[in-house]
């Protein structure tokens, strides 16, 4: 299993959210197990996103997929997004 952080700027949570949540059958197909959304207090826009992932490379390749492209251009994720690859030490 890997965990996958993502560091994002949005331009509006609950677009994002809602957006976000018609993507879980896709991101489960691909080799996601669980997630967990984080909120900066300060910033609300300001999201992190843990996810667990069934391999490396298929964390990966989905971070790299087309798919993922549309769905952060759709629900307004604003910049590119920081992407950290971690094994429980």
């Amino acid at each position: 299993m890997t965990t996958m952080l993502v560091q994002a700027q949005v331009s509006d949570f609950a677009k994002w959210k809602a957006v976000y949540d018609t993507g879980i059958d896709m991101r489960n197909s691909k080799g996601e197990l669980s997630d967990d959304i984080y909120r900066d207090v300060d910033n609300p826009n300001n999201i992190t996103i843990v996810f667990n992932w069934d391999s490396l490379e298929r964390a990966k390749k989905y971070a790299q997929s087309p798919e993922l492209k549309e769905y952060m251009q759709k629900a307004g994720v604003t910049g590119q997004p920081n992407i950290f690859f971690l094994n429980k030490a």
